[in-house]
């Protein structure tokens, strides 16, 4: 009897054994709904370039990457968050589109000593009053989209502005992030109006903004909410009266499937575009053969932030996350998607940005070749000063 319990002690013990030599990052982020295109399963094919470039393991343990849909419900992610922390030893979870989701899953990686790395998702709350010393925020945040677009624009006379925002954290702290910008420069906010996230007519919100008489609306929404109130400006005629159609969160996937006719002429701000350069375009050539699009900031972000996460496993010799995160803070950014990074003490990776326009159907020299970059916006401008943080890491620092 005593060698039969010990046999089943010996059998159960063997899935956690396997278990325990594999290290398992997972990438959670809405795939089915709004934000699909946005990130989606592309990312999670991103991510997995990522390992595959690494070498496969790390440490002696095999990398594997799990993935699943969030469904944009802070429940469902919170959900597949502990359950991969508890029950499938998952690491470290990336991409998070969706800042609500991500402020939670954020904050349950926290408490279970786990890292996330958010590519998705825009709020500066990620690095600001909700920080934590093992959440990162990767790719891109409202206050990069604010400082960069807004700035410009107002100096070259947009000064009064309407906000057509998506009702929920990160169209909320868009707008707020924009506000300032524009006050700060001598613009003004002359109305602002709310929309629940998934909504197929925004005729009501666009009169509003029409009748403001605004020179300049902002969009702060993303995905497909981004890409139907651009359509449905333009059958408004809002640029042909004069009044410039801004992108606070758009990628380049929106104006893929809008089409120049539609998306010509916005400006945006964003923190990768696959043809700026040779090492860009690498990466992208890699990604379109495996998905069959050029990847967007989303993607490129997700890669890269497994790619330092990986690395900094390596370089700290334990998989512990509180080590881990030292590293990452420790070693540079260098590769396709930011050149010389900076992972600051509340968890941001400073970067470089760029200031770009949509082109013209004339100017373009076919699929995905979308964008005119204007100017590089430096990661001291599109970067919240770290004398303005609201993270308690910083502020005991």
């Amino acid at each position: 009897m005593k060698k039969l319990l010990l046999c089943l002690a010996l059998a159960a013990a063997v899935p956690q054994l396997a278990s325990a030599e594999v290290l398992r990052i997972g990438v959670l982020n809405d795939q089915s709904g709004v934000y699909s295109d946005f990130g989606g399963a592309t990312s999670v094919t991103a991510a997995q370039m990522a390992v595959d470039d690494f070498g496969d393991e790390v440490l002696g343990r095999k990398i594997e990457v799990l993935s699943a849909d969030h469904q944009n419900k802070t429940d469902i992610g919170t959900a597949i968050a502990r359950k991969w922390f508890d029950l499938e030893n998952v690491e470290m979870i990336a991409g998070l589109t969706n800042s609500a989701v991500a402020l939670a899953v954020q904050g349950l990686a926290h408490d279970k000593n786990k890292i996330t790395i958010a590519s998705g998702p825009f709020s500066t709350q990620l690095t600001g009053k909700s920080c934590t010393t093992t959440g990162f925020h990767w790719t891109f945040d409202t206050y990069a989209s604010s400082v960069g677009t807004a700035t410009g624009l107002v100096q070259e006379g947009a000064k009064t502005w309407f906000i057509l925002g998506a009702d929920y954290a990160y169209g909320k702290q868009l707008a707020a992030d924009l506000t300032k910008v524009v006050d700060k420069n001598g613009g003004k906010i002359l109305g602002e109006a709310f929309h629940p996230v998934g909504t197929s007519d925004f005729a009501s919100f666009l009169l509003q903004a029409q009748s403001s008489g605004a020179q300049a609306v902002a969009l702060a929404n993303a995905g497909a909410d981004t890409s139907n109130s651009i359509k449905q400006a333009a059958e408004f005629g809002l640029t042909q009266a004069g009044q410039k159609l801004v992108a606070l969160g758009i990628v380049i996937s929106d104006v893929h499937a809008l089409g120049l006719d539609k998306a010509q002429g916005l400006v945006a701000t964003t923190p990768f575009y696959w043809d700026r350069d040779a090492a860009s375009r690498e990466f992208s050539a890699k990604f379109e053969k495996l998905t069959n699009r050029k990847p967007g900031m989303v993607q490129a972000g997700v890669y890269s932030s497994v790619m330092h996460y990986l690395k900094a496993v390596k370089a700290a010799g334990t998989a512990d996350s509180a080590a881990v995160a030292d590293k990452m803070r420790e070693l540079p950014v260098n590769d396709f998607f930011a050149h010389d990074g900076v992972v600051r003490k509340d968890g941001w990776m400073a970067h470089d940005m760029y200031l770009i326009q949509v082109k013209t159907p004339a100017e373009s020299k076919g699929a995905w070749d979308y964008y005119k970059v204007l100017r590089t916006l430096p990661a001291s401008l599109v970067s919240v000063p770290l004398s303005q943080s609201e993270c308690p890491l910083v502020k005991k620092g």
